[in-house]
């Protein structure tokens, strides 16, 4: 697996993690080592259970389902991990080549398209617990936001001072950005469920319609 796969950098987690009953440790080790191995959707409760030499009952009794277990994992690693990831993901994106904001804008989301599409299914299930659940978007957008956001408003910011963008507010230009971006991945990879597509090829789509807009 690449170096941008979570489930793997979830097993390194967990092997440090001292917060759980040596039970729960198991079950969520065996788990996400499962998830890495046969996919999260290939993977059933009772096969955990089995591997993991406890009942069935005993995952329902500390998790309840499935993607609950995996939630309960990804959740404290995405806020320890976050600003190392956000951090490494713009010193890429972020170069000697980004002369503009077109250069910026496509290093961005094609390394963050690319990165869903490794990561998929976890993405999934993240998009459908936000959805659903309002005390998981308190608790995770504003976290987004302060560690992502204002990394995007600066690099906004740079190239209106450029001449580049046009005088709006940076709130209102970031919000805009990351509606289009964002309902991009939610509809590609959640709703129609496709990740057959030209990395490249959506990349440019994308940047020319923020840039340019649909008008002729």
């Amino acid at each position: 697996m690449s170096k941008d796969n979570l489930l793997d950098a979830l097993i390194e987690q967990t092997k440090l993690s001292k917060k759980q009953t040596d039970k729960q440790q198991k079950i969520v080790e065996t788990a996400i080592n499962m998830f890495a191995e046969k996919g999260y959707a290939n993977t059933s409760t009772s096969e955990i259970a089995k591997a993991a030499g406890v009942a069935e009952g005993t995952i329902f009794r500390h998790y309840g389902t499935k993607d609950n277990l995996l939630l309960s994992v990804i959740l404290p690693f995405l806020k320890e991990a976050l600003p190392g990831m956000a951090e490494n993901v713009f010193k890429e994106v972020v170069t000697e080549n980004t002369l503009h904001f077109e250069d910026f804008l496509k290093g961005l989301f094609q390394n963050r398209i690319a990165f869903v599409m490794e990561n998929k299914e976890i993405f999934q299930i993240l998009v459908k617990e936000l959805l659903y659940s309002e005390a998981l978007r308190l608790e995770l957008l504003p976290f987004f936001t302060e560690i992502v956001g204002k990394r995007v408003a600066n690099m906004i910011d740079l190239f209106k001072e450029r001449g580049e963008i046009m005088d709006l507010p940076t709130n209102a230009i970031l919000k805009m950005v990351a509606t289009l971006f964002g309902g991009y991945l939610v509809t590609t990879f959640v709703l129609t469920n496709n990740d057959d597509i030209d990395v490249e090829e959506e990349t440019e789509n994308l940047v020319r319609f923020v840039l340019e807009g649909i008008k002729k």
